[in-house]
């Protein structure tokens, strides 16, 4: 594969660092914290303008008819700005409805690729895997339509989002739905994660009952939307963790180069190099798999989900000890909470625990090489 950018791709990345630079994220992103609003709403209304949730929305639908490397792209400034969006699960939610044949889609892809409305992908279930295996909330139907019962856990930004894309058993097979989030019997509250520059929440389905539009997808087409879906939400975030690396590494070497031990700047110490030039490494290894997995999304080519689990997998771990480093050279100011970079090691360490860690996907990775092999 080229992973050349384009002119338009090189373009993207300008203006939305640029913009990124201009809000001031990471002082926004300190704003936020036990506040009322979720997220950076001023960024998130100029994001949109320069069309991060629009760009994979087909050109038919109102989109900008991109693809997964350009939402890619700017889920790496994002994370390297510590920016406070909805932009992970609302272009999630766009993704599944464009493949969807979902009464009122024009709508609701107008709405969420405007920027007008925000969505949550509601998936995860306390204590199970990050699979379809891992469903336990149910749906059954009742009369034209369905009623829904269940619980998922680490929404993020479900508190602020219109539109709710929960995935439940309809029948002993897998479903997916799009619930308003002011639906009857819905109810979502925020829980108190490790991030505290963004917003998770847990969220209850008592008896939501659903009209027969609700329904996105069931049986084997849930199953593959469900599969791509996990897929893009490894992506994202593995593009966000190549953000955040790329960020912790300049914080570390602008330290370095100002700490001074011993009358000379502890950057110049030969241990201090090596540990910098190890971050560097893992950092370009980080943004080669992650920018892999999502051309592979892209390409009937490809095993996508091999691709997205190693870089899962590699970025998880990397981006671990990346973190790790920083916090140590940049010694005792590193643990202050003034500093900016144990904002930075928080979503890290978050990051890489979503849509499945470092040890999961290996053993989806090892679990798929015996099936391939027996």
């Amino acid at each position: 594969m080229n992973f050349d950018l384009t002119d338009e791709q090189k373009g993207l990345i300008d203006v939305t660092r640029e913009l990124l630079e201009r809000q001031s994220s990471v002082a926004s992103a300190r704003a936020l914290i036990d506040g009322p609003t979720g997220y950076d709403e001023q960024l998130w209304r100029k994001g949109a303008g320069l069309g991060w949730p629009a760009l994979a929305i087909p050109e038919e639908d109102g989109g900008l008819g991109q693809h997964v490397i350009e939402l890619a792209l700017v889920a790496v400034e994002l994370g390297r700005g510590l920016a406070s969006t909805p932009f992970l699960p609302t272009v999630m939610v766009a993704d599944a409805v464009t493949r969807s044949t979902a009464n009122g889609r024009v709508e609701l892809l107008s709405a969420l690729g405007s920027g007008a409305q925000t969505a949550a992908w509601a998936f995860a279930e306390v204590g199970r895997p990050w699979s379809v295996a891992g469903i336990q909330a149910t749906a059954a139907r009742d009369g034209s339509g369905y009623v829904v019962t269940g619980a998922k856990a680490s929404v993020q930004d479900a508190d602020s989002a219109a539109t709710l894309l929960v995935d439940a058993v309809l029948d002993g097979r897998p479903a997916r739905f799009l619930i308003p989030a002011d639906a009857t019997g819905l109810k979502i509250e925020r829980q108190h994660t490790l991030d505290v520059t963004r917003r998770y929440c847990d969220v209850v389905l008592d008896g939501v009952t659903l009209d027969a539009t609700a329904l996105l997808a069931e049986g084997a087409a849930a199953e593959e939307s469900i599969a791509r879906s996990g897929q893009l939400a490894m992506v994202l975030t593995c593009a966000e963790l190549v953000g955040i690396s790329e960020r912790l590494l300049e914080l570390t070497v602008a330290y370095v180069k100002e700490r001074v031990q011993f009358g000379k700047p502890v950057g110049s110490f030969q241990a201090v190099k090596h540990k910098c030039a190890d971050m560097r490494i893992w950092s370009q290894s980080c943004a080669a798999a992650t920018y892999f997995a999502a051309m592979t999304l892209d390409s009937e080519h490809h095993d996508s989900a091999h691709a997205t689990s190693v870089a899962k997998a590699y970025v998880s771990d990397a981006v671990n000890r990346l973190a790790g480093e920083a916090l140590q050279l940049h010694g005792g100011i590193g643990f202050t909470w003034e500093h900016d970079l144990h904002l930075f090691l928080r979503r890290a360490r978050v990051g890489a625990a979503l849509y499945g860690d470092a040890d999961h996907h290996r053993e989806q990775l090892f679990r798929t090489q015996v099936l391939t092999s027996a």
